[in-house]
């Protein structure tokens, strides 16, 4: 895969918090243009490498390129390329949708920033809603502001950090659908997800954190693959990704 062709790289990236180990020795690569989930349970690490790879914190060994960016010589270039998603949105309650989306098109020196504005909202489904305060949104309709937000000056890459977590289905598919818009239009979808459904849904490739260390990266049909084959015998359905990884997680375990 030539050079060009990579949105991230990771080498063997380490962290610790007062000398616990929550990153081993991580690597990986996402190509341009791809969904890329990164699955693991709760503290497996996975917002640990989003903040390395974001510039919100520094591995203490290994290495990480973002756009071709070095996270630790070139911080500033990485930001400039990127956007970030969290699990908290960073939707400000007190303006209104319009005025948050213009607040950040402002912040990153559009010449437009209402147009801009105008047509996010549009996109979003929250044209109706543009004047109210996003204090009074539901859940549903200020995650989609807030990844609204993070597509002000169309960022190459975009990190969604559990995005769906304390949404109800109805806008856990909405959501989707946005990310699948997202990849369709040539951006690249960094996700983190516990959620095997939603990995199973969105992703091209997708990365199973586990103490520490990622133990499979694949194609959905790949991990299939690695299914005990025995199981799959008495079931005539295939194997859902649930099943795999809770396979996969056992058989670690039993080591």
């Amino acid at each position: 895969m030539s050079q060009h062709a990579i949105a991230i790289s990771a080498q063997g990236l380490k962290k610790s918090y007062k000398n616990v180990p929550v990153l081993k020795g991580v690597d990986f690569q996402v190509r341009k243009g791809h969904i890329f989930a990164l699955l693991g349970s709760n503290g497996a690490g996975k917002t640990t490498i989003v903040k390395i790879l974001t510039t919100l914190l520094k591995q203490d060994g290994g290495s990480a390129s973002v756009n071709g960016f070095d996270v630790v010589s070139k911080p500033g270039n990485v930001r400039q390329s990127i956007s970030l998603t969290g699990q908290f949105a960073a939707v400000d309650e007190v303006l209104t949708g319009r005025e948050n989306l213009v607040m950040i098109g402002q912040l990153r020196h559009l010449s437009h920033p209402h147009q801009v504005a105008d047509d996010l909202l549009k996109r979003f489904g929250l044209t109706e809603a543009a004047g109210r305060r996003a204090s009074t949104y539901s859940g549903g309709m200020r995650r989609r502001l807030d990844i609204a937000m993070s597509l002000v000056g169309n960022p190459q890459l975009i990190f969604l950090d559990e995005p769906t977590t304390g949404l109800d289905p109805e806008a856990r598919i909405e959501v989707w659908k946005i990310v699948k818009e997202l990849a369709g239009s040539g951006t690249t979808v960094f996700l983190t997800t516990q959620y095997l459904d939603e990995a199973e849904q969105l992703a091209d490739r997708i990365a199973i954190l586990h103490e520490g260390r990622i133990i499979v990266n694949g194609t959905l049909a790949e991990l299939k693959k690695l299914f005990p084959p025995a199981t799959v015998e008495y079931v005539e359905k295939q194997p859902t990704l649930e099943e795999i990884f809770l396979a996969i997680i056992g058989k670690k375990e039993e080591q």
